[in-house]
């Protein structure tokens, strides 16, 4: 049976401020540009530029930045009447420095915001049970409500037959200890069909002791997390998942089954000027290849083709590529 929507994303939104002194360190920062942002805000966006028909489970403050957010959206074409204004809650923000090639420090602005206070009753007012692709983000299991929300939307998808597909987005300081994120990672895996991660954030799940977390100048967008991602992998799929699909970087991604097969997608060589936003940008297309029906290589390589082409630009959800930008970046490299 068709489903009203191809995709639905569930999770953070916010205003990101990003750095237009690129190259300069933070503290000598002059001004920034205003873009939308938050991980399934992107990928929600990223899939309606691509074609699919996407609508976002996110909440805002009744707040200029809330209405900031919700103009991007529907300018979009992202359905948003599903996205509830919360009151007592604030519209959440990220400020963005850019130092390439290897420094881009975040600082999340998130002390009471609104899409954190998602609820079961906000899950049920949406249409989780009538898309194809139910789609969340790991902070959303950060704290309460929105973790017991975002478990119960996966269950109703997942009864309703839509593939649920889970981003790690491990981002360590939104969690009271990073020890958690593991245990309620692993808990959410038999809800999930298919899970996307790098191998940090892969290593990740199996956090147990802080030693194997490695933190330089940013907390948040440089966390290096030592382990086997293999082992990690495997635990992943012994728990429920059909595949895991492994970023890494300018090699591209590697899906991992539960056969034991390993399918390498290789990515696109680009001068990077901007990686935040790119994983988010391989997200919305690998969902596209899911909605499609597409093998796990095709899927993975369209992701890789859109994350090519967003780490060449300042931003991510204004910057996503639609598919006749996509086509035409690929035809040097024999397409898809």
């Amino acid at each position: 049976m068709s489903k009203t929507y191809d995709s639905l994303h569930m999770g953070r939104s916010s205003i990101d401020l990003y750095s237009n002194d690129v190259g300069a360190p933070f503290p000598e920062i002059t001004s920034f540009a205003a873009y939308v942002g938050g991980s399934p805000t992107n990928i929600s966006v990223g899939g309606r530029r691509l074609g699919l028909n996407t609508t976002l489970l996110t909440a805002v403050g009744e707040d200029p930045v809330g209405d900031f957010i919700l103009s991007f959206l529907n300018n979009e074409g992202v359905d948003t009447q599903f996205i509830p204004r919360k009151a007592a809650h604030r519209s959440s923000a990220v400020v963005l420095g850019i130092e390439p090639p290897d420094k881009f420090p975040l600082v999340y602005y998130r002390d009471n915001c609104a899409d954190i206070n998602l609820t079961i009753s906000d899950v049920l007012a949406a249409p989780v049970d009538d898309c194809t692709v139910f789609q969340f983000a790991g902070t959303n299991l950060s704290k309460e409500p929105s973790r017991s929300a975002t478990m119960f939307a996966a269950e109703q998808a997942r009864q309703a037959g839509a593939k649920v597909v889970f981003d790690i987005d491990f981002r360590p300081d939104q969690w009271h200890d990073v020890r958690a994120f593991g245990v309620v990672a692993r808990s959410v895996m038999p809800l999930v069909d298919v899970v996307i991660g790098t191998e940090d954030e892969i290593n990740a799940t199996l956090i147990r002791d802080l030693e194997q977390m490695k933190l330089t100048h940013s907390q948040i967008s440089d966390t290096k997390v030592s382990g086997d991602s293999r082992a990690a992998i495997e635990g992943m799929l012994q728990l429920g998942p059909e595949a895991v699909a492994e970023k890494v970087g300018s090699q591209g991604a590697r899906i991992h089954l539960k056969s034991g097969e390993v399918i390498e997608a290789p990515g696109f060589p680009v001068d990077i000027y901007n990686v935040l936003g790119a994983g988010d940008a391989f997200g919305a297309g690998f969902v596209y290849g899911l909605v499609q029906g597409w093998d796990w290589y095709r899927a993975a390589r369209l992701g890789n083709a859109c994350g090519a082409i967003v780490v060449t630009k300042h931003g991510c959800a204004n910057f996503m590529p639609t598919m006749p930008e996509i086509e035409a970046f690929v035809q040097p490299y024999g397409g898809l």
